[in-house]
């Protein structure tokens, strides 16, 4: 599978995700300084150990774990391969605030001002042809505890993940098998808000849930030069309480290959 991810990016995708794109991510965020950054995967092409060094460093230069969360792609796991080499590099920006029970990496959860960023693994190795994610039952079943105490503590509750979670909107080989079972927990638990990536489109769905239904965003890559899709982007969420009850606001920052600069494309509160 490693071979087939490597002509792919020899093909294509080395000149559609360009460095220059990202430099231009970061000179942006310098301006926008979003209190919290969260990177919903795929930092890697063939999941090799060198591209993890290489990415460790540029999450070094976005920021501290303590202001960067971070869930793995399944470009990330491509194939199985030792912690060690691979996802211990990356460790403190995956890391929960504090561990439930002793050895379960995910759900992750950090709290920030009255927001609990809620981390879910989809990343799992596929035959080739294949980019599916899985979550299981246990990852599932820790999540509607957090969930619940979040939920019961009035905490405003932002699920992220790498696969879109929204049952039957991705082809069959890229979708993510149990999202049926993780709707159905957003359903009776609760969320405020869902981010993805994996498509590298612009999506917006909603998931049901007790009360309001749950907005769903998935943004493009980050990195993409445009040449062959959606322009790299990325979305600022504020949040926050007026009168008691939390607000949430939206701005879509796309890039724009004509200034080699990330601009405004979308603004709008929900």
């Amino acid at each position: 599978k490693r071979a087939l991810g490597y002509l792919s990016w020899y093909r294509k995708r080395r000149f559609e995700h360009r460095a220059e794109v990202l430099a231009a991510l970061q000179r942006d965020l310098e301006q926008t300084r979003p209190d919290h950054l969260v990177i919903t995967g795929d930092l890697t092409h063939i999941g090799q150990p060198q591209e993890f060094a290489q990415a460790r460093r540029w999450l070094e230069a976005l920021g501290p774990p303590e202001r960067v969360s971070l869930v793995p792609g399944n470009h990330d796991s491509t194939v199985a391969a030792p912690w060690s080499e691979t996802y211990a590099q990356w460790e403190s920006y995956l890391a929960t605030d504090r561990d439930a029970d002793g050895t379960a990496l995910f759900p992750s959860l950090r709290i920030r001002d009255g927001v609990a960023l809620i981390g879910l693994s989809t990343a799992v190795p596929s035959p080739p042809l294949l980019a599916v994610g899985r979550l299981g039952t246990e990852q599932l079943a820790r999540l509607a505890g957090v969930l619940t105490e979040t939920g019961g503590l009035g905490l405003f509750r932002v699920i992220y993940l790498h696969h879109a979670p929204v049952p039957g909107q991705d082809k069959w080989r890229k979708r993510l098998v149990d999202a049926p079972a993780l709707a159905a927990v957003v359903a009776r638990c609760g969320a405020e808000l869902l981010l993805h990536g994996h498509n590298h489109r612009t999506r917006e769905y909603q998931l049901a849930t007790g009360g309001r239904p749950a907005p769903v965003f998935g943004a493009a890559s980050a990195s993409a030069l445009g040449a062959h899709g959606e322009a790299g982007g990325y979305c600022l969420y504020r949040i926050g309480r007026e009168h008691g009850v939390w607000q949430l606001a939206l701005e879509r920052r796309r890039y724009d290959q004509s200034s080699d600069s990330f601009i405004a494309a979308d603004h709008r509160r929900l």
